[in-house]
């Protein structure tokens, strides 16, 4: 009997044996192609999983764009037992249809999302119910914790988890890295205090006034570095899927084109002090009117000045004034200068930004370059402006615009983004003086004085421009009854530490000395306090 058993156990350990060579020799002869693909298909799979996609912070640290994790619950549909009285139990803890998750637990998989970013009251509730096949996991996302701030700035990220709009658009392919790299992250010129201060300024003048839009530009006269790009309207990221209008995500400061009316004066006077035609005491006499190749052209309210100096011009804002010195210097020249301010080309800005090439102003009619001295017939968006302008508060040259200050990857390795200014000057720096001289005294006239900071000079000039049917999508001529109202100005005049371009989409008043001066003034006055700069006298 003994014996026998021995004989048995013998007998089982051969053939187990037996079964295991011929079951290694399946595996590693037979089929070892096919499980050696296998493998490194696995281990190809394992290399491709993407890196941590690289975060976007403000000047001074605050968050704009953070990776998160996400609480999220889900099945395996296989392990489900009764699949109605799960859906109708969860269906009373999660808010989602019975229904919905009734056709999700009816797939034949093991795992089924069934709803993504749950709250912690709903994941307490699913641990209660402790249904089986129903699980708790989490997903990595972006977060936006600023919520509508700089929205327009920063863009979003898809369902794909690609950039669009904005820098996450824009700088896509850096943020998100390569492979399983993590993405670099950005650190932006952007102040958190003077963008959270535009963009306020920008609402309440949406309550007051009741603007369609409007746009307000912070930047270092010196570096080009942008201090604030505000928007209104603005869009929550968080929630991009459930807007409507696509435009709204489009960044207007960058990417809308507008005729930017009497603060395009300065620029035309730059343009004739610089060529010696003019100096801010030449005087002309004005009648109110003017006539160039049969067409009129009038000054606002249809005021007749008599005799003023240039420095009048700007002061009251006379459109025959800057037909004038545009006439001193003649369309050649005229021309060229547009072309040495940037009108023609965009400004490489690190956003995605349009240009206007100005095919009708450069068709070379008279009359298109006398309503361009002035502003009106003459396209270009407000960041080409800023940058236009950069040149009278730089001494002749001009920066280029940069939101992005610092690159750092994921070693920490940080690179700063050097400024770039111009190696020629647009100017010289006597004109941009001159020039500056002429936009205080503006301010301190009669009709900008609402600009003015006690104890600092300030520089500026408003405009009022007329829209023209044509952009409003009208197929008609000439113009509507809606404007674009701005300010454009800089202080401490004579040392500029920011320049600043409040631009206001058809405001409830008739010129922007009622509508984008106190809003310039509010942002100006903070700004001096925010950098305590000293004062001027």
């Amino acid at each position: 009997m003994q014996q026998w058993r021995i004989n048995s156990i013998l007998a089982f350990v051969l053939l187990f044996g037996l079964a295991l060579i011929v079951r290694l020799f399946f595996i590693q002869v037979t089929q070892g192609d096919l499980y050696k693909a296998w493998a490194q298909g696995l281990y190809s799979l394992d290399e491709k999983i993407p890196g941590q996609r690289g975060e976007i912070f403000f000047k001074n640290g605050e968050p704009l764009a953070i990776n998160m994790e996400w609480p999220l619950v889900y099945a395996s549909p296989r392990e489900v037992e009764n699949k109605i009285e799960t859906a109708q139990k969860l269906s009373q803890v999660i808010s989602l249809g019975e229904e919905t998750i009734l056709a999700k637990l009816k797939k034949d998989n093991l795992y089924e999302i069934l709803k993504k970013r749950i709250t912690d009251e709903e994941i307490s509730a699913i641990r209660e119910l402790n249904l089986k096949g129903i699980h708790l996991g989490k997903e990595a996302g972006r977060y936006y914790p600023q919520e509508t701030m700089a929205s327009q700035l920063v863009g979003f990220l898809d369902a794909d988890k690609e950039g669009q709009y904005g820098l996450e658009g824009y700088y896509n392919e850096i943020l998100k890295g390569k492979g399983d790299k993590n993405g670099q992250s950005l650190v932006l010129s952007i102040d958190y205090s003077i963008q959270f201060m535009a963009e306020k300024l920008l609402t309440e003048t949406k309550e007051n006034l009741n603007i369609e839009g409007g746009q307000i530009i912070v930047m270092d006269p010196q570096t080009g570095n942008i201090l604030a790009l505000a928007n209104y309207p603005s869009f929550n990221p968080n929630q991009y899927a459930m807007i409507a209008d696509l435009d709204i995500f489009q960044n207007s400061a960058t990417r809308k084109i507008f005729e930017p009316g009497s603060v395009f004066k300065p620029l035309t006077m730059a343009a004739a002090l610089e060529e010696q035609k003019i100096t801010p005491q030449t005087t002309y006499i004005d009648k109110g009117m003017l006539e160039i190749g049969g067409w009129p052209i009038y000054n606002y309210g249809n005021r007749v000045w008599g005799e003023q100096t240039m420095t009048n011009v700007l002061e009251r804002s006379i459109n025959t004034g800057a037909v004038f010195a545009q006439r001193q210097l003649g369309d050649r020249l005229f021309l060229e200068y547009m072309e040495k301010f940037g009108i023609f080309e965009p400004t490489g800005i690190d956003v995605r930004e349009v240009y206007s090439e100005n095919k009708e102003f450069k068709k070379g009619y008279d009359i298109n370059f006398a309503t361009a001295a002035f502003g009106q017939g003459i396209e270009m968006t407000p960041i080409q402006l800023v940058r236009a302008y950069s040149a009278v508060t730089n001494g002749g040259k001009m920066v280029k615009p940069e939101v992005v200050d610092k690159i750092i990857k994921n070693n920490d390795e940080i690179t700063e983004i050097e400024p770039e200014v111009g190696k020629e000057s647009v100017i010289s720096a006597k004109t941009a003086s001159q020039l500056t001289a002429m936009m205080v005294s503006v301010v301190q006239g009669l009709y900008t004085k609402g600009a003015q900071i006690p104890g600092y000079y300030v520089a500026g000039k408003t405009g009022t421009a007329q829209v023209a049917w044509s952009a409003l999508g009208v197929s008609k001529s000439g113009y509507s009854d809606q404007t674009r109202q701005s300010f454009i100005g800089f202080a401490p005049a004579f040392n500029p530490k920011f320049l600043i371009l409040v631009k206001l989409d058809n405001p409830e008043t008739k010129t922007a000395e009622y509508s984008a001066v106190p809003v310039f003034r509010g942002l100006a006055k903070y700004i001096v306090d925010y950098y305590q700069i000293p004062p001027d006298y």
